[in-house]
């Protein structure tokens, strides 16, 4: 048992027991607690007294407030706290001591100015595992420079093949770099977190937001060393992969169909009823379909532009072909598939509204994670948390309050919400 470890019995999930301080904001740290949250982990999140975690306003609003925060914010505890002050760092390290995690994303260098070092944290707790997460990583020439989720998408070279190649580089829709860099942060965790179990020492898991892109990269840099090929934008496709493209339908939605696959390819010729496409000489390989995938794609659209989505898809489906919607999220509040795997849950917020979210991934067998509850109100559990975690007097939190250096939500013996329910297939 770590140092600090607490058994929480209202939680659930493979991480129960284990307490994470998440410092920072805005989407890659909090992200990677929201993730940790999800696995039952009790996330004590430290927020600016005055104004909280920006995320709170950040996205779509409702008179102000995010939609988007009670989601990433699920599972934590919020407790405000004034980083800028002594005193305020003084409570930081003392519930350091008594975490297994921190996750932060501060600009490197600004939590050593503040007296925050690894080896401080760590003389008091051996144990600990420090995610550090930023656009250029801890070290290198451009680690103190300013790093955001777009230039790590930008310099992890993901945003060079995403887009049609007579365009500018395209990006998604989301915030690929920041996810992707909070995903590393909590395989990162966890790999250090066993490690610590083994040889009872912590470490720092640094983790720059270019790099977790540039991991999803393949073999680019090979195919370019060794093979002489640059990727680049190829739209909706991959070049020499056919058929495997987004085709319209005749109500107007539209299917991506992966054929690509001789065998795949087979049973899609028989689902289109031209089964001597399989064994003609143009389409029957791999490579030759490559080749063709224009020509190929066209004979394909006039197929499915004569079908409706619905009747597409069961058609498809009776021959065992990979075939999917282009969803939004209409798609996917109503999927039965995401209903029945729970991929959809809903919480009532603190402001009243029943606001969907989507599930916990992965799906444990026997440690089932869940949301217990949606983003707290700022400063929701300062108290509570300094008292219980930190073993600081209610003398102490009274000063700490008559100073301005950590902010206690008046409402906060209310219910933190009504937890969360999933929807259902009906």
């Amino acid at each position: 048992m770590f140092p600090g470890l607490c058994t929480i019995t209202e939680m659930s999930g493979p991480l129960t027991g284990v307490r994470v301080l998440e410092l920072g904001s805005f989407i890659a740290g909090p992200f990677s607690g929201q993730l940790l949250g999800d696995y039952g982990a009790d996330v004590v999140k430290v927020e600016d007294p005055t104004s909280g975690d920006p995320m709170r306003t950040w996205g779509v609003t409702i008179d102000g407030d995010s939609i988007w925060w009670p989601a990433i914010a699920r599972n934590k505890r919020s407790v405000a706290i004034d980083l800028r002050d002594e005193r305020g760092r003084d409570v930081v390290r003392r519930l350091a001591a008594q975490c297994d995690i921190i996750v932060e994303n501060f600009r490197p260098g600004r939590l050593d100015e503040w007296g925050l070092t690894y080896d401080v944290l760590a003389a008091e707790n051996p144990t600990l595992v420090v995610v550090r997460i930023s656009g250029f990583g801890q070290t290198g020439p451009r680690s103190r420079d300013a790093g955001f989720g777009s230039i790590g998408e930008a310099m992890g070279g993901i945003r060079h093949t995403t887009g049609s190649p007579d365009r500018p580089p395209a990006r998604a829709g989301v915030s690929l770099g920041d996810a992707l860099a909070a995903m590393f942060g909590v395989i990162g965790a966890l790999a250090a977190l066993t490690s610590a179990r083994a040889t009872g020492k912590g470490q720092v898991v640094d983790v720059a937001i270019y790099e977790a892109v540039a991991a999803l990269m393949e073999s680019s840099m090979a195919d370019l060393e060794l093979g002489g090929v640059l990727r680049g934008r190829s739209g909706s496709v991959l070049p020499g992969v056919a058929p495997s493209n987004v085709y319209p339908a005749a109500d107007g939605s539209e299917i991506l169909i992966a054929g690509n696959a001789d065998s795949v390819f087979s049973r899609l010729c028989s689902a289109m009823g031209r089964r001597e496409l399989a064994i003609d000489e143009r389409y029957a390989t791999h490579s030759a379909r490559g080749e063709r995938m224009e020509e190929l794609d066209a004979l394909i659209a006039d197929w499915t532009s004569q079908h409706s989505g619905d009747e597409l898809l069961a058609i498809l489906e009776e021959h065992a072909v990979p075939a999917g919607r282009i969803y939004t999220a209409a798609d996917m509040l109503t999927d039965p598939h995401y209903l029945a795997r729970e991929m959809v849950l809903r919480a009532t917020s603190h402001q009243g509204w029943n606001v969907p979210m989507t599930g916990i991934v992965p799906k444990f067998s026997a440690t089932p994670g869940a949301v217990r509850h949606p983003g707290p109100r700022l400063g929701q559990h300062t108290e509570a948390v300094l008292r219980d975690v930190a073993g600081i007097g209610a003398t102490e939190i009274a000063d700490l309050v008559a100073a301005q250096l950590i902010a206690v939500d008046p409402n906060a013996a209310r219910s933190t919400g009504s937890g969360t329910e999933p929807d259902k297939e009906s």
